[in-house]
């Protein structure tokens, strides 16, 4: 993954990330993120280890959806939106100047793909897949069509 991104809506969390795999060490199994135990398992064991930036995201009965940001420092913070990788310095702003603390589902997804639409701009990588998914009080959900227009040079 190059690129991740999270919205935090009034009861969801939209998390984004981008399907290239050239140096990701987190997969989803049976639909939970798996990097965690791996993580540990790098600290561990690795003479080296790998500078880890990840975004957490939830939902829990009592608090709602949540949506937290950490470094590989492991400085974590509570956020409302967030990105990770250097195609966040392109879509920070827009996160910025468009989020607002009530957003809509739909309204969410179209954020989203304004800030994809400006890493097909902008970013030197082609990312030309995402999985985007909903986290809310009834589980995890796959959304789709959510195209990307075609990269021109």
């Amino acid at each position: 993954m190059e690129y991740l991104i999270g919205i935090q809506g009034p009861d969801y969390v939209l998390v984004a990330a981008d399907t290239v795999a050239a140096s990701s060490i987190v997969q989803m199994k049976h639909g939970f993120l798996e990097a965690i135990s791996l993580i540990m398992w790098m600290i561990k064991n690795e003479k080296t280890p790998y500078h880890v930036n990840l975004l957490l995201a939830g939902y829990d009965d009592h608090d709602g959806p949540a949506l937290y940001y950490m470094d590989y420092l492991a400085a974590l913070a509570k956020a409302p939106f967030a990105a990770h990788g250097y195609g966040a310095f392109l879509t920070l702003s827009i996160l910025d100047r468009y989020y607002k603390p009530g957003i809509t589902r739909e309204e969410a997804v179209e954020l989203l793909k304004k800030c994809l639409e400006e890493l097909q701009q902008r970013f030197i990588l082609n990312l030309a897949s995402f999985n985007a998914r909903f986290i809310d009080k009834d589980g995890i959900h796959e959304v789709d069509n959510i195209p990307l227009p075609k990269a021109t040079s």
